[in-house]
């Protein structure tokens, strides 16, 4: 990646643009911690490093994270420079996950064939009916 593209600084117009998000909700997650601009006069200036968190922000969201799990996650980064910490974290976070949804989809799968079972006998009602 070219240097210029790290040097690079957005607001927030900028970054919904080209994010997708509203401006309403970059401004959330700065209000909950989670990117910390600078400031030039009133204007918010986002640095490269801020659009990396706000795109890890939106996945994570996406796949269901908490904004105080994210915001755990993403400050790990300022005190690990390794990332080892922070990589053993997220795959911790991610394994339980997939738990929580796993086992989400077993009840979905319990749910579905209950209300599968009762829409046939009502089904059965209605033709003997």
């Amino acid at each position: 990646m070219e240097s210029s593209k790290k040097e690079r600084f957005y607001t927030v117009p900028e970054l919904s643009r080209e994010l997708g998000l509203t401006e309403r909700a970059i401004r959330f997650y700065e209000s909950k911690g989670l990117l910390a601009p600078k400031r030039a006069g009133n204007t918010r200036i986002f640095s490269y490093k801020d659009r990396a968190r706000l795109i890890i922000i939106m996945r994570a969201k996406k796949l269901g994270f908490s904004l105080n799990g994210i915001k755990s996650y993403l400050d790990l980064y300022d005190v690990d420079s390794n990332q080892r910490k922070q990589t053993k974290i997220g795959l911790n976070a991610v394994d339980e996950r997939i738990n929580f949804l796993e086992e989400q989809r077993d009840e979905i799968k319990i749910l579905l064939a209950d209300l599968n079972e009762i829409k046939h006998a009502l089904v059965r009602t209605l033709n003997n009916g």
